[in-house]
């Protein structure tokens, strides 16, 4: 009978441990970040004057500050990831970024003299993760829904995805990656040759 209560004392305090180590993340704190990320980073630099090569030069700053892009490029791969050599897995982040950078300057203009309202925070699956829900009036049609996936790792709060009108970014472009990768002959070399072409132009 005290071997059992000893094991029944035992598992509890294992259940508390594991329950401070996935605290739910900090709200507030969720909120505040994203604010941040969006009133001085993306609508300072959409509404300027700043020519595109300023642009992209604030948002590979923003992406690198906000992102947890290692995760991001982990998931993106998916099980190539795995087989990827270490050169191939920082090449890949360092192009995936800077595809990133170019793109969303480019699509955050449509956002252009408009500002990012708050709509408050959802759950996530994982309890070290929620969604901060925001959106963008425009001046024809529904406002523009954008949540952002935030992960806290560590006690240090990052982006891990953005959500436009439903559609994940990080999902989309490990449907597209993927796909690529196997039907491509050099596989994931052919997908880093695709990215350095595609910077380029």
């Amino acid at each position: 009978m005290k071997k059992l209560c000893g094991i029944l004392i035992i598992c509890l305090c294992f259940v508390g441990i594991m329950r401070q180590a996935h605290a739910d993340i900090d709200k507030d704190k969720a909120v505040e970040m994203v604010e941040n990320l969006t009133k001085e980073g993306i609508e300072k630099i959409i509404n300027s004057n700043a020519s595109p090569q300023e642009k992209n030069e604030i948002f590979r700053k923003l992406f690198s500050e906000n992102l947890d892009l290692d995760f991001i490029g982990r998931y993106v791969l998916g099980r190539y990831w795995r087989t990827a050599s270490a050169s191939q897995k920082k090449e890949f982040i360092n192009l995936y970024r800077e595809f990133n950078v170019i793109t969303w300057s480019k699509r955050f203009d449509e956002f252009k003299g408009k500002k990012f309202v708050f709509s408050g925070t959802s759950s996530a699956s994982n309890p070290n993760q929620i969604f901060v829900n925001t959106k963008v009036p425009m001046e024809e049609g529904n406002p523009v829904s954008v949540k952002w996936r935030v992960c806290d790792h560590n006690n240090k709060l990052k982006i891990i995805d953005i959500i436009i009108e439903n559609v994940s970014l990080a999902q989309t472009a490990r449907n597209e990656y993927t796909a690529f990768i196997a039907k491509s002959p050099k596989g994931l070399e052919g997908l880093l040759e695709n990215l350095r072409e595609k910077i380029k132009q």
